[in-house]
């Protein structure tokens, strides 16, 4: 019988709603291909609907997603309308803690044909940033607001079953590439959470004596990944900057058009989900010039996750024939469906 997968569909927000389309489009080409089955049901989650019921998702929206195999979110937020701090903690974060995505997965490389701001473009890199705790658990508080002896608290949160399952899942993730983590913090400064981040890598590398590790702290990563990219293999790192690092690898790799992610819940006790890095850009939405590889790049990923690795390996490949012939390697000037239809193409023709 022939696989089905059953897909939780969240256009979201601007161009999440074109990048989404054009994903799904390549997701159902290479099932049709590999003779498997995608059922994606569509869930008008967004700032939109927010402004109509005062909700980000319905107060069931956890429970309805824990029916799917995964997840598919295209892109959330319109601070016009609704802030930024409302559409993040209504849907991504709750998602994300709920179903114990603890692993972001970005991985940073040039795409054929696409120039980079760096003379390097041999890097391979791969950012695992931890997803649901640290400096972005949103435990803290305000008092006194409004007033001149106004007072905020963000306390980070970081546990031992938390760093270390990252860090394992960091250290697994090299085995299978070149062997090598570096681990990212700032313990220098923070001398409770990154030290005893730091004193945990150490416990965890002692069980992989075939992958080789090095420690790093944040400003000077940041420096590396400018004037050495080719030397990282596996980057690990809190939720905080870890997401400050895949934007500069997003940047590196050409621009925030070809970064995908990944959100692991490794246990499978739950689906995991996907999305492009970028946002849902309010300034060009609707105008059909969004660029879809970072999309289809994370639906890809979502079908090697799912078990479909030659299917995932031949939608990299399409892109990177379309980036060859430089379709969609320059924002703008490619329309969201000539470099889908593009990708479609090549992927057809991939024996």
């Amino acid at each position: 019988m022939m696989t089905t997968y059953r897909l939780a569909l969240i256009p979201g927000d601007g161009i999440g709603v074109d990048v989404s389309d054009a994903a799904m489009a390549v997701v159902q080409a290479a099932a049709r291909k590999h003779s498997f089955d995608v059922q994606a049901t569509r869930l008008d989650w967004s700032c939109a609907h927010y402004l109509r019921t005062g909700e980000m998702m319905p107060a069931d929206g956890i429970e309805t997603l824990r029916g799917f195999d995964a997840i598919y979110l295209g892109a959330v937020g319109w601070p016009e309308t609704v802030p930024d701090s409302v559409s993040l903690h209504g849907l991504l974060l709750p998602i994300r803690k709920a179903f114990n995505q603890y692993a972001n997965i970005r991985p940073h490389r040039l795409l054929p044909g696409v120039e980079g701001p760096l003379r390097s473009t041999g890097f391979d890199i791969l950012c695992i940033r931890e997803n649901t705790e640290g400096e972005y658990s949103g435990a803290g508080g305000r008092v006194h607001q409004g007033r001149d002896n106004e007072v905020a608290v963000e306390t980070a949160i970081f546990t031992r079953a938390g760093v270390e399952r990252i860090l394992r899942f960091a250290f697994d993730q090299a085995r299978a590439r070149r062997g090598h983590v570096t681990s990212v913090t700032k313990s220098n400064a923070q001398k409770y959470s990154m030290v005893f981040w730091d004193e945990l890598t150490r416990e965890v590398a002692a069980d992989y004596p075939d992958v080789s590790v090095s420690m790093m702290h944040v400003d000077a990563m940041a420096a590396k990944m400018v004037m050495a990219p080719e030397s990282l293999d596996v980057v690990v790192a809190s939720n905080l900057f870890g997401d400050i690092l895949t934007d500069l690898g997003a940047a590196i790799q050409g621009g925030l058009g070809f970064a995908a992610s990944a959100n692991i819940c490794p246990d499978g006790s739950g689906p995991s989900m996907f999305e492009p890095v970028h946002g849902s850009a309010p300034d060009i939405a609707g105008k059909r010039i969004a660029n879809p590889i970072a999309a289809i790049w994370s639906a890809a990923l979502m079908l090697e996750h799912l078990g479909q690795a030659r299917a995932a390996n031949e939608i990299l490949a399409a892109i990177s024939v379309a980036t060859a012939q430089h379709i969609g390697t320059v924002p703008g000037r490619d329309s969201t469906d000539t470099i889908t239809a593009a990708i479609l193409a090549a992927l057809e023709d991939h024996a």
